[in-house]
């Protein structure tokens, strides 16, 4: 490869490095060209799979300011640039190694950290981004939904003229009758005045005989 040739491939790689949210290094010994474009299509355009000498890796990485393993970077090595969701991303490399075996997951860099292929797989049986958030909204539906169905029912008891809270006017009810049985306490004492006066003539009437 040209001098210049070389140049411009570690000035793309660098920019890649640079760019991306995440990266994987594989190994592809034994894999086809075939295969190889049909583990691009199922990466899709958010992620880069990049073929390069590990050297002009090496320098590419030190541009960019970004710690790579020299263990990563031994035998035919490629790197997947995640731009995207790096979930999706791993997901595709694991179940494309699974059916191609000449794929080898061998570490990479998340969140400006190295991690090892453990932690790619681990990191693959997540749930992606986009499964979260329709499980979130779907959530959010059901409570949206149970809520509308509640306003509806208070909405239809209110036109209907029905009472929409419970019984608690009727305590005032009760202060009044209790308030009416005074009131008609009252009212029955005058009536006995008469009496009274009765009685105390018929007293002063039997002491004068």
């Amino acid at each position: 490869m040209a001098k210049t040739d070389k140049s411009a491939v570690i000035a793309e790689l660098t920019e890649d490095f640079r760019g991306a949210g995440a990266t994987i290094v594989t190994e592809y010994r034994g894999l086809s060209v075939t295969s190889m474009k049909a583990l691009r299509r199922s990466l899709g355009g958010s992620t880069k799979y990049s073929v390069a000498k590990n050297t002009l890796m090496r320098i590419a990485a030190k541009n960019a300011g970004v710690e790579i393993s020299d263990d990563l970077l031994k035998g035919p090595s490629a790197v997947a640039f995640i731009n995207g969701d790096p979930i999706d991303a791993a997901k595709s490399l694991r179940d494309f190694a699974k059916e191609n075996p000449s794929l080898v997951i061998k570490g990479g860099i998340y969140e400006g950290k190295l991690v090892t292929t453990e932690e790619i797989m681990k990191l693959a049986n997540l749930e992606s981004r986009e499964v979260l958030l329709a499980k979130l909204a779907g959530a959010m539906k059901g409570s949206l939904a149970k809520a509308a169905r509640v306003f509806d029912a208070l909405r239809i008891k209110l036109e209907a003229g029905a009472p929409v809270a419970a019984q608690a006017p009727e305590a005032p009810a009760a202060v009044v009758e209790e308030s009416s049985e005074e009131e008609a306490g009252d009212a029955e004492a005058p009536a006995s005045e008469p009496e009274v006066a009765a009685a105390e003539e018929s007293a002063e009437s039997g002491t004068q005989e």
